[in-house]
């Protein structure tokens, strides 16, 4: 579904992405972890065409997808969830959701999807109404996923969903994610500082560090490897 090919993307001189290559397959979840700096985020950025990438080849659904605009990449069924939520902090919760739906037209699809949200979300539904700036950050969590479903993507990439967010809600947003991959069919790529919890619900992960990938596999076995215990679990050799 998503192809990574030998990707180098530099902020002014200085390298964020060397030679990096991953790919992501239909109905998948898969984890990118890794310390602060890695080239997690940096990643995200040349999917969604926020920056350019300096060589090497972003494919999706079998097309070039570098080169494409931000707007496209979303038509094209792309959806970002940024680090730090980025709420609309004086309009409601409501309003919040139904902004993920500027790229659609179908008032009664969109409605059908905004339910289904607050189905999936019962929390938001119970302050639908509230302004998002009165929400935990948990809740703004929640309300900003929610946003990226009502585009209805078919991958959804999440930016650190759990920083700064108290452990139970953690363990709701979590669920929420293979809940999303599950039930929906949407393809999941992870980035996440919390790798226990990454690899505990992805199928697949790579490791980065200063740019480059180290390591990767599935998951379970990643969780037991004791390179992985010890550089991103807090475990010992």
């Amino acid at each position: 579904m998503l192809g990574f090919e030998n990707v180098e993307l530099y902020y002014d001189h200085v390298y964020a992405l060397k030679g990096v290559s991953l790919d992501l397959h239909e109905g998948e979840t898969v984890a990118l972890i890794g310390a602060n700096g890695a080239g997690k985020s940096s990643i995200l950025r040349a999917i969604t065409g926020l920056r350019p990438i300096r060589s090497g080849r972003i494919t999706y659904l079998g097309d070039r997808l570098d080169g494409s605009s931000p707007a496209e990449i979303v038509r094209k069924g792309i959806v970002m969830v940024p680090e730090g939520r980025r709420v609309f902090p004086l309009m409601s919760v409501r309003d919040n959701l139904l902004m993920g739906a500027f790229t659609r037209s179908d008032k009664a699809g969109i409605a059908q999807t905004l339910d289904a949200v607050l189905e999936r979300f019962p929390r938001l539904r119970e302050r639908i109404g509230q302004q998002a700036s009165t929400l935990s950050g948990g809740e703004q969590q929640m309300m900003v996923i929610g946003r990226a479903l009502m585009a209805r993507p078919r991958l959804l990439l999440l930016d650190e969903p759990s920083l700064g967010i108290a452990p139970k809600l953690v363990q709701d947003i979590a669920r929420a994610i293979v809940a999303i991959s599950r039930d929906e069919g949407v393809s999941v790529l992870l980035v996440e500082q919390n790798s226990r919890m990454a690899l505990s619900i992805s199928n697949r992960a790579y490791a980065l560090s200063t740019g480059q990938v180290v390591l990767s596999g599935n998951s379970r076995a990643l969780l037991d490897d004791p390179r992985v215990k010890a550089a991103y679990l807090g475990g010992e050799v």
